[in-house]
């Protein structure tokens, strides 16, 4: 893993010295499994090598100095002083910076010690794509205190910490497949994820196959009111269809047929939500089977069934995004198009055979412009490892 040369020498820049450690985390894209994750249903994210890379040295303070080179900006705060969200100067800190300072509070609500560094932090996972930069960030940050430190935590805890961070501190109601698949990327492989139980196993992807992630380049905060009210009409549906079936605590555990049976106790819109949500769950064990058993087309046709659900029941897709689809699925080689991450914007992710993704991506980019009249941005991207920590010697 070699991290971008302007990190190294941005940070010697801005501090005098260099380094000792370079954290790294990778975005995701998710196959299938849209809005299952909070509904403690199962999902088949990637983590894919696009990454927040973060250079940092321990201080003997109290405080985190963190530089995004990105941004161009720069904040300090004090490690023990996080419930007001402000930084040393008692300025509000600004809201890219409520992640590491969430991770920080996180961390010290578990008993884990920390203690300040200097930091700088830049990535190439685009911000509000819909490829969990947000996530990606967070658990940078989580494998650079540990690192910094030494204490250990098992993986699955430290990603449970930072949606903690993102919940309760950044105020996103989101559920714990982004920092899973940060956490835990496999190369070559998808990693099938029950969000109930936190079991998870890899899943190979065809060697063949190529993902091809295209970017809208629309932008949507995730924190806006429309994801929390989906969740809030999920949590309802489950409040009003328990009734009925007493052994349910979440849209997972509803059957297709009992749905269909019950359905019409809720009402319009909260009906539309709950049923993307149970036939999507059973779509991806559907199509984690066919995966497995190396059926890419018919995984592929999943996928597209799945972004139909969530343009027409869940209403989370936007006129970029479904140009973007039915473009993709019209093209040589391409086996499964939906979007990724959220929704009301970022991107899609594509399967496509391998000898036809550059051509792909140069005819879904001129079609893009043609329909929508913007740039789309493409990434051919592989499954790539999970998280981790390059010890950065001072020579």
């Amino acid at each position: 893993m070699i991290p971008p040369d302007h990190l190294l020498s941005s940070f010697a820049n801005i501090y005098q010295q260099p380094p000792t450690l370079i954290a790294y985390a990778p975005g995701r894209v998710n196959l299938i499994g849209g809005h299952t994750d909070y509904n403690d249903g199962w999902v088949l994210p990637v983590a894919i090598d696009r990454y927040a890379w973060l250079a940092a040295r321990p201080s003997s303070s109290d405080i985190a100095t963190i530089h995004a080179l990105d941004l161009d900006e720069s904040v300090s705060f004090n490690i023990h002083q996080l419930d007001d969200k402000i930084d040393i100067k008692n300025r509000p800190l600004p809201k890219w910076a409520h992640y590491p300072a969430g991770v920080a509070w996180s961390l010290q609500r578990n008993n884990l010690t920390l203690t300040g560094f200097d930091a700088a932090l830049t990535s190439t996972v685009p911000v509000g794509s819909g490829l969990s930069s947000s996530a990606a960030v967070e658990v940078a940050f989580a494998v650079t205190w540990e690192a910094i430190t030494g204490w250990q935590a098992d993986r699955m805890s430290l990603a449970q910490l930072c949606q903690s961070a993102e919940n309760q501190y950044v105020g996103v109601n989101s559920g714990l497949m982004d920092q899973f698949a940060s956490m835990h990327g496999v190369v070559g492989n998808a990693l099938f994820f029950d969000c109930r139980t936190l079991e998870w196993e890899p899943v190979p992807l065809p060697e063949n196959v190529a993902l091809v992630i295209a970017d809208t380049t629309v932008r949507r905060t995730l924190g806006d009111s429309a994801y929390n009210e989906r969740r809030a009409a999920c949590e309802e549906a489950v409040r009003i269809l328990s009734d009925h079936l007493p052994n349910i605590t979440a849209l997972r555990d509803v059957e297709v047929q009992d749905f269909e049976t019950h359905q019409h106790l809720l009402p319009p819109v909260i009906r539309r939500r709950a049923e993307h949500v149970v036939r999507e769950c059973a779509r991806t064990l559907r199509g984690v089977e066919k995966l497995q058993a190396g059926d890419v087309s018919s995984f592929g046709a999943l996928m597209i069934e799945g972004n139909a659900s969530l343009r027409d029941l869940y209403e989370v897709s936007c006129p970029e995004l479904d140009a973007l689809v039915e473009i993709a699925t019209s093209l040589p080689g391409c086996f499964g198009s939906r979007l990724t991450g959220a929704g009301f914007g970022g991107c899609t992710v594509n399967l496509v055979e391998q000898a036809h993704a550059e051509s792909f991506a140069h005819e879904l980019t001129a079609e893009y412009k043609v329909r929508v009249g913007k740039d789309a941005t493409i990434w051919i991207c592989q499954a790539a490892e999970g998280a981790g920590v390059i010890e950065w010697g001072s020579e």
